[in-house]
């Protein structure tokens, strides 16, 4: 996953015969992806109080300069967890649907174990590994 999951985070244990994307599985990737935002949003607030706070004018242009890419890259870091916020947004829509955890493609089980890795995934393993092979044609 992008981001460091809560400490408590731990694997889903599937029971024999559940069913794909039960109650149970569904509470344990809702919760998987709260906390997922609510992370990311403590490391936006951070970033906005870090920036006003560190923000100095600088005689020496070096150090200026020097402030202003740590800035830059700390902006294009929160640009992307900004996007992440947004899939993730997306997924717990997803999941309020009964859309969550099937390929937006072929509209097979995504799996529960992928889903773990990377739980704002759309595609089942197969067709973005189509997708990634067709991108990589297009270049």
């Amino acid at each position: 996953m992008d981001s460091q999951l809560d400490a408590t985070f731990s694997p889903y244990e599937e029971k024999a015969g559940e069913d794909y994307m039960s109650d149970s599985q569904l509470s344990h990737f809702r919760l998987i992806l709260e906390n997922w935002k609510k992370e990311l949003m403590v490391e936006v607030d951070r970033t906005v109080h870090h920036m006003q706070d560190d923000a100095a004018s600088f005689p020496d242009p070096n150090d200026r300069a020097t402030q202003e890419e740590e800035f830059t890259l700390e902006l294009r870091t929160r640009d992307r967890e900004r996007k992440l916020i947004k899939k993730i947004e997306e997924s717990l829509v997803d999941l309020d649907k009964g859309d969550y955890g099937y390929c937006e493609s072929c509209g097979t089980h995504i799996g529960v174990r992928r889903l773990e890795a990377r739980p704002t995934a759309t595609l089942c393993i197969d067709c973005k590994t189509l997708a990634e092979i067709r991108e990589k044609n297009r270049v």
